[in-house]
């Protein structure tokens, strides 16, 4: 073998290595990815059962059900267009409450998001960026409003130092 032909052996089989390493790189990637989804988003496209992902918006107004259990609860979340049932078994965080923001991690299943993670926001004008781009994208924000209708009508204010 000349040494041009050894060189583009070597190189031939160094970019082999590279795109096998790559393309391992990038499953184990995609398994560990999570899509953030608005609830208009799951019904304009199917999503498979088995894969996890993020969903967010406000939990509606009188929507929130405990089960038999006090650990299961049921409530709705919604971009203004569409509506999402999530069933939660935990606890759930101290700042939860109809009206407000949520992202919820997890599975849908039979059109019914189980959830085995709820995060809500932490005080009366933040708001996840997924839920916010989502909102916008649907026409349901104003700019200089806040985005919680219920927030000033219960009174709900942070008060301390903000994180």
């Amino acid at each position: 073998m000349t040494r041009k032909n050894q060189r583009i052996a070597l190189i031939v089989g160094g970019l082999a290595f590279l795109g096998i390493a790559a393309g391992l790189v990038l499953t184990a990637f995609e398994d560990s990815v999570v899509f953030f989804f608005s609830p208009t988003d799951l019904r304009a496209e199917p999503v498979d059962p088995e894969r996890r992902i993020r969903v967010g918006g406000l939990v509606e107004s009188g929507s929130v059900e405990r089960g038999p259990a006090d650990a299961e609860i049921r409530f709705n979340v919604t971009d203004g267009n569409s509506t999402l049932t999530v069933r939660y078994v935990g606890i759930l965080p101290d700042l939860f409450r109809e009206g407000q923001g949520i992202v919820a991690q997890g599975r849908l299943q039979n059109a019914v998001f189980q959830a085995d993670e709820v995060l809500a926001k932490h005080d009366e004008t933040y708001m996840p960026k997924e839920v916010a781009d989502a909102l916008k994208k649907q026409g349901h924000w104003k700019d200089g409003e806040s985005p919680y209708p219920d927030a000033q009508e219960t009174g709900a204010q942070q008060t301390g130092g903000g994180s």
